[in-house]
């Protein structure tokens, strides 16, 4: 017999259904007995009257909680029932696959890396199926406005043979006894379509950091979210489209899951007004200042996590908007792609964007003629030969063009309130991460 999903119940009144899924609890009562059985789209009661003649009785009473099953039975409606008014009078129970009869080793109130630990239990939650609904849909949804926007879709090489950011985060591994290493970002190989006359491409694939910092918001592997526009006039026309194609996403995401993520995370999702509020980095500075924040030496000419935080409070209290773009980044703080502004050669025409004070997005207009490009990267003091098949790119004609990346997981953490972008990954990988 067919099965059908706990979400398609309500059209299965009056007759028999199978269900498969998981034993969530067993009530093992003198007359009665009751099991709620769940798959991923929601919970139902299955109900038994005991006979000790019964075989059926001795299965339900030998049951595990998260032993998989199969339950067959007439489906009936009972208002008495506080789960959704229905529940499967039990005809028939098949255990697939049977859990110990110990307690699963983790619960909700567990520690996040005991959770880890046990991900694929964890995952069984609906709160934390609900991550992966959510970056399905705004995935989908990204795509969706990128190809009605005449994007192509690229899937970059993530074995390289030198840096594609600082080089100062790289993995480096055996390549037939030479070198290479993992891809920190698809940059280099964006700007290259945009040099083979692509126009306009986006990519979402994983990157990877040798980052040894043991925080809330980074991992060693994440999915980069990326794109690359050519014929631009100045980064303006990237933000443009950032905040365009931002609102298109959490328009849909709003619109399919905003009722399941305030009712497991406490979140409304709010679709933004566009333009967003942009702030120069000197702005930012001076905001700061007024509120009687000083960011750490350490920050340098950059935001620090806590500066990014109270710049949020102010923007979100003078305008309501949860999104600022800070622009106008100084040159040490940025690569030697990234172009300068003519009328102030030691800023760079660059921004990050903030969502409730959580840095989600970096990008620019790239520099993309030859020789300006070779002296900007002499001047941070970069060796010119493992960057030649990069420079080659505008040796032959390359259009203005910039893009930006996106941190799918720090794009989920702000949409759903999480703290630590570990609740948002899969599985995460990080300085003390490989398993499971």
């Amino acid at each position: 017999m067919e099965r059908t999903l706990v979400r398609d119940l309500p059209q299965a009144v009056g007759r028999t259904v199978v269900v498969k899924g998981w034993v969530q609890t067993v009530r093992d009562q003198k007359r009665a007995q009751f099991v709620i059985v769940r798959d991923h789209t929601g919970l139902i009661q299955a109900y038994h009257e005991k006979d000790p003649n019964d075989p059926l009785t001795a299965a339900v009473s030998s049951l595990t909680v998260e032993s998989a099953v199969e339950v067959t039975g007439k489906l009936v409606a009972n208002e008495a029932v506080k789960l959704n008014g229905m529940e499967i009078v039990l005809e028939d129970l098949k255990v697939v696959s049977r859990a110990p009869a110990l307690p699963p080793p983790i619960s909700p109130d567990s520690s996040l890396d005991l959770r880890l630990d046990w991900r694929f239990l964890d995952l069984r939650r609906p709160a934390a199926r609900l991550i992966f609904e959510v970056q399905t849909t705004a995935e989908h949804a990204m795509r969706q406005y990128w190809i009605d926007h005449g994007f192509l879709e690229i899937h970059s090489p993530k074995l390289m043979a030198t840096a594609s950011e600082s080089g100062a985060e790289l993995f480096r591994l055996d390549y037939f006894g030479g070198v290479a290493y993992l891809a920190q970002s698809p940059q280099y190989y964006k700007q290259m379509a945009m040099a083979a006359g692509f126009d306009r491409v986006f990519e979402i694939g994983p990157v990877f950091r040798a980052n040894p910092s043991l925080t809330s918001r980074h991992d060693t592997e994440f999915t980069s979210v990326d794109m690359e526009m050519s014929w631009i006039d100045s980064e303006e026309d990237v933000m443009g489209f950032l905040e365009g194609w931002m609102r298109h996403v959490l328009s849909v995401v709003a619109a399919k899951h905003g009722e399941d993520i305030l009712k497991h995370y406490g979140v409304e999702v709010t679709v933004p007004t566009v333009p967003f509020p942009r702030v120069t980095m000197a702005e930012a500075r001076a905001i700061l200042a007024k509120r009687g924040y000083t960011p750490p030496p350490e920050s340098g000419e950059d935001l620090d996590p806590e500066g990014e935080r109270q710049l949020h409070a102010h923007i979100k209290a003078e305008t309501g908007h949860e999104f600022v773009f800070v622009t106008a980044y100084p040159v040490s703080v940025r690569p030697f792609y990234h172009m300068r502004n003519p009328e102030h050669p030691e800023l760079t025409k660059s921004f990050d964007l903030l969502w409730k004070g959580l840095e989600i997005t970096t990008g620019a207009q790239r520099e993309h003629r030859y020789d300006i490009l070779v002296e900007q990267a002499r001047e941070k003091g970069l060796s010119l030969e493992p960057l030649r098949y990069y420079l080659d790119f505008f040796r032959f004609g390359c259009p203005p063009h910039g893009g930006f990346g996106f941190g799918l997981t720090r794009m989920l953490m702000a949409l759903l309130g999480v703290r630590n972008v570990r609740e948002v990954t899969y599985l995460h990988r990080g300085i003390n991460r490989l398993t499971p």
